[in-house]
């Protein structure tokens, strides 16, 4: 008789192997780091003996579940700030954390949480993306866990780098470092399409061809994503990605969601790996990706949780029975993706699309030995049906608990038995865990409760504060305008007509501060609207000084282009008051007597006003230069346009609105 390591024997054996060999009683021979023998239990005793011989009577024996795509490390943020749109939670609330927080021993820390709980459920291998990937690396190594490990490369500074370029010479040493470890395949993460450039997407697709290495990457997650690359690039992300190299080399590509038939019949003649993430998608409302399709296709499709801040767990076995449920309602067809399709999709064919499924996925002779034993004498899964040779694979999908697994071994070592972790100190774990999650909440409390800090946290990195001087003035005659324009003190340098709409966000603040997000509609000589640009002003409603009456120095504090839409900011900032203004602007950047000023006439559309207004406006930056601006702004009202003094008004346009539900945008020409 053969000598092996360990017999894993009396249970029903899963193979998920090509041929779906189910055996029942069955048994494993087990050597090292791989499987020697599958088949039945009395073939298998009558061939080998083993140094430990373990009884799974009653229990299912199966490979150990591939979770296709997790941001570990995020396990750490697991339930900051729930029930948010994607947009809105990643950059509002996790970015802003990650930034504080994320350093190598949170991502060492985050990994090896999460590591408890995939053992715990039942994986033994997974493809992860993060920062400090190096430090997700040691993590699984350390505890044993099959880890595609992916380092994020993003087009603007992210916690382990200042610059895509540090990113990309990171992710090189990374691959280097750990290229040929027996558990770790290290691998590159350009993060999204709409999160790289054109030049950093075909670097990171140089780099996973040159190092032979998986290249992990957000596809398609929402509808916003795919509408912004058809409006930026003139085609969806898949076409772009493709074009740009990057499904040529063991891609996988998490989520999806958002492709037509084309797009997977071109993910399938690349090989591409699909990541679906059941949970993830349906609780960020992401939708649901046309699973069914993808498999008839023969896409290869791999089932995962995504990470845990957005899931908000590592649980493979809610996922697998989710994956099940969602392709039938998605396509009315109570048969697709019947349990078994599912259970293949977080074993053989996940490690296929995870491009790993040339050593684990399946129970056969000469893969690593990466097995689980499920437990299935309890009350949930009691009674048991054989009479279908497929009710045992629907018992595990439709029944069974990630807290069924009694025991996992990985790459032939066990990680967990009856129910103990034994490559982790889990007391320790969760006590310091928990103690970077106090500091984290300190941060988001005071982070939420300053308007400065959420605006800067989500706005462009070009804030920059503003001085001025303004004077505004009923101004009915319009006409009377063109003696301004005609001074001979007066050059006109720029005229402009725009269409504006400001919405106020203002808040329960000691400061009274508020936030104005603007769209200016630039309107051509037809009416036709021939650019748009939206952005942010931060400021306070008391003046730095009036000089003469209605004379005011203003100060905003902060302004910067808006690169989200006004729903972002809505449900970012949660306001306690919204108030709209729209209006008709016509503008004139002028110089009188050399000094630049800026020439506001507008038409208030909402809400209505009998009156319009002119408004004389400077950027000033000392005393001494508002002093003297202020003289030449009451030269312009008085002396030339002469206004009378009773028509000079010291109010902003906020001030004459109230709240009101959000009025519709009256159409363009």
């Amino acid at each position: 008789m053969q000598q092996v390591d360990q017999l894993l024997i009396g249970g029903t054996v899963l193979t998920m192997n090509e041929a779906l060999d189910v055996y029942e009683p069955g048994a494993v021979a087990v050597q090292d780091d791989h499987i020697v023998a599958v088949g039945s239990m009395n073939g298998i005793t009558a061939a080998y003996e083993a140094s430990e011989t373990v009884d799974c009577t009653g229990q299912i024996i199966m490979p150990g579940i591939v979770n296709g795509h997790t941001h570990l490390s995020m396990a750490l943020m697991r339930g900051l700030s729930d029930d948010l749109r994607l947009d809105v939670w990643l950059m509002g609330y996790i970015m802003p954390a990650e930034r504080a927080f994320v350093d190598e021993e949170f991502v060492y820390l985050g990994a090896k949480l999460a590591a408890a709980e995939l053992i715990m459920c039942g994986t033994t291998s997974f493809a992860d993306m993060y920062y400090y990937e190096a430090e997700v690396a040691r993590a699984a190594a350390e505890v044993g866990l099959r880890g595609i490990c992916s380092q994020t490369i993003l087009k603007f500074p992210a916690p382990d780098a200042e610059s895509y370029e540090q990113s990309m010479a990171y992710a090189e040493n990374f691959i280097q470092e750990w290229k040929g470890h027996p558990l770790i395949i290290p691998a590159i993460a350009p993060h999204a399409p709409y999160t790289n450039t054109d030049d950093m997407l075909q670097q990171c697709a140089e780099i996973a061809k040159k190092y032979d290495v998986p290249l992990h990457i957000h596809v398609s997650e929402t509808r916003q994503e795919v509408e912004d690359s058809r409006d930026n690039y003139g085609m969806p992300p898949v076409p772009r990605i493709k074009k740009l190299g990057i499904l040529d080399h063991k891609c996988l590509c998490a989520h999806c969601v958002h492709v037509d038939s084309g797009e997977i019949r071109t993910l399938r003649n690349h090989g591409a790996g699909v990541l679906h993430n059941p949970t993830s998608n349906l609780k960020l409302a992401s939708g649901i990706a046309p699973i069914q399709e993808m498999l008839e296709h023969g896409v290869n499709v791999a089932i995962a949780t995504d990470g845990s801040a957005s899931n908000n767990d590592l649980d493979m076995f809610t996922e697998i029975h989710l994956a099940a449920l969602l392709a039938k309602v998605a396509t009315n067809d109570p048969t697709a993706v019947p349990a078994k399709q599912a259970l293949l999709m977080a074993t053989r064919i996940g490690a296929q699309a995870c491009h790993i499924g040339d050593i684990t996925g399946s129970l056969e002779a000469g893969k690593r030995a990466d097995i689980i034993i499920i437990d299935i004498r309890n009350v949930h899964n009691t009674p048991t049906y054989r009479h279908d040779p497929d009710s045992v694979y629907a018992q595990v999908v439709y029944a069974a608990k990630s807290t069924d697994v009694k025991h996992v071994m990985c790459n032939g070592q066990w990680l967990m038995r009856d129910r103990q972790l034994l490559t982790i100190n889990l007391d320790e774990l969760l006590e310091r865990s928990q103690a970077i999650a106090n500091r984290i909440d300190d941060f988001i409390r005071e982070y939420s409760s300053n308007i400065m800090s959420k605006l800067i946290s989500v706005a462009s990195f070009q804030q920059q504060e503003s001085f001025e001087i303004q004077l505004k003035a009923r101004f009915n005659e319009t006409e009377r305008i063109e003696v301004l324009l005609n001074h001979d003190d007066v050059s006109i340098v720029k005229h402009s007509h725009y269409r504006q709409y400001d919405t106020y966000f203002l808040f329960n603040d000691p400061d009274d501060a508020r936030v104005r997000y603007r769209e200016d509609d630039f309107i051509g000589e037809n009416g036709e609207v021939t650019g748009v640009r939206s952005r942010l002003t931060y400021t306070l409603p008391t003046k730095e000084r009036e000089f003469d009456k209605a004379i005011l120095l203003s100060h905003s504090q902060f302004y910067a282009p808006a690169d989200r839409p006004l729903r972002f900011y809505r449900e970012y900032f949660k306001a306690a008051e919204e108030r709209e203004i729209h209006k008709e602007r016509l503008r004139w950047q002028i110089l009188y007597k050399g000094v630049q000023f800026y020439i506001n006439l507008d038409t208030i559309l909402h809400p209505e006003s009998k009156n319009k207004y002119l408004e004389v406006k400077s950027r000033t930056w000392s005393l001494s230069d508002a002093e003297y601006k202020a003289s030449l702004a009451t030269e312009i009202i008085s002396t030339i346009l002469n206004i009378d003094e009773q028509d000079r008004v010291a109010f902003e346009y906020v001030d004459s609105a109230t709240s009101s539900p959000h009025p519709s945008r009256p159409e363009t020409t």
